[in-house]
């Protein structure tokens, strides 16, 4: 796992849209790790997958409970 840095306000990516993940592989699951990573080291609450430079379909966030919850393909 490694933390990835966080993309802030007003670089374009952040406005492009997103693709939806169609294959569930280990790519998936290491960007995944790397994005719960990188949330816990930020002390934030949830992280989109294009906010560390991805234009994937993915986010992680931080349940009450402190459980982190993976979302791909949200609707």
């Amino acid at each position: 796992m490694a933390i990835r840095r966080i993309i802030k306000e007003g670089d374009p990516i952040l406005r492009m849209k997103c693709r939806p993940v169609t294959e569930f592989n280990q790519r998936l699951h290491t960007l995944i790790d790397d994005m719960k990573e990188t949330l816990l080291d930020s002390g934030g609450v949830g992280l989109a997958a294009p906010q560390v430079g991805v234009l994937l379909r993915v986010c992680v966030v931080m349940h009450e409970d402190e459980d982190i919850i993976e979302l791909v393909n949200p609707e």
